[in-house]
């Protein structure tokens, strides 16, 4: 798995302020963007990560480019429904020199297991070079390809939708793979605005875990905001 974050709007946490100031005050966003001091900005996201408008968080946005996943991530991802995602095409691009796979952790360290899953994959590859050889489109042989089926995605998120996405899927209940990115997703965003994404993740960085019974029982260190920025 490769994840690089591709773009973000420049300076997202004075973009945030910005928009979220504008709204008291008699001067327009342009100067406020000009004016606004880092220590106004941090009152700012403050007072909007403490309250929960998070309306505001709209105005910054990222985009990701995920390579080396499966198929079966990129369904889960795709629920995410206030998001835009473009994803390499089965349709347009053909399996060429043999496919690539994503091989879950549980079934590579199990002997058989792993015989089993390769023998399924090389069965699917050999349907999809028969249907081909006959002329099938690809477009319709690609319907024997596994969810295994390695892939590449884009993805463009909102902060607000960003939060909410590492909350479902930075948890230790989320599924291995999509886990695995999100981890490396916060890890790239919390840089680029280290106030708003300090204690981005599972909800028990920051609250309490939503689980129930369905917790893991075993959560992540809390983060303090107000420890890590305290004010000046």
């Amino acid at each position: 798995m490769n994840v690089e974050l591709l773009y973000h709007t420049p300076d997202p946490e004075r973009a945030i302020a910005t928009a979220a100031r504008l709204c008291y005050a008699p001067v327009g966003a342009a100067e406020l963007m000009e004016t606004l001091t880092e220590e106004r900005i941090r009152s700012v996201l403050s007072t909007i990560m403490e309250s929960g408008h998070y309306s505001t968080l709209e105005h910054a946005s990222y985009t990701f480019a995920v390579d080396g996943v499966s198929r079966a991530l990129t369904h889960q991802l795709v629920r995410h429904r206030i998001a835009s995602f473009n994803q390499q095409s089965q349709r347009y691009v053909k399996v060429k020199d043999g496919l690539n796979v994503i091989t879950p952790y549980t079934v590579a360290d199990n002997p058989e297991a792993l015989a089993a899953f390769e023998a399924s994959i090389a069965a699917c590859e050999a349907a999809y070079e028969t249907m081909l050889a006959c002329g099938i489109p690809a477009e319709d042989a690609r319907y024997v390809l596994p969810n295994a089926a390695e892939t590449k995605i884009v993805i463009t998120m909102n902060v607000r939708e960003l939060l909410h996405f590492f909350e479902l899927r930075c948890c230790n209940r989320a599924q291995w793979e999509i886990r695995q990115m999100a981890l490396a997703m916060v890890e790239l965003a919390r840089p680029t605005a280290p106030f708003i994404f300090a204690d981005a993740g599972a909800p028990c960085v920051h609250g309490s875990c939503p689980e129930g019974k369905m917790t893991c029982g075993n959560p992540y260190p809390k983060v303090d905001r107000a420890a890590l920025f305290p004010s000046k």
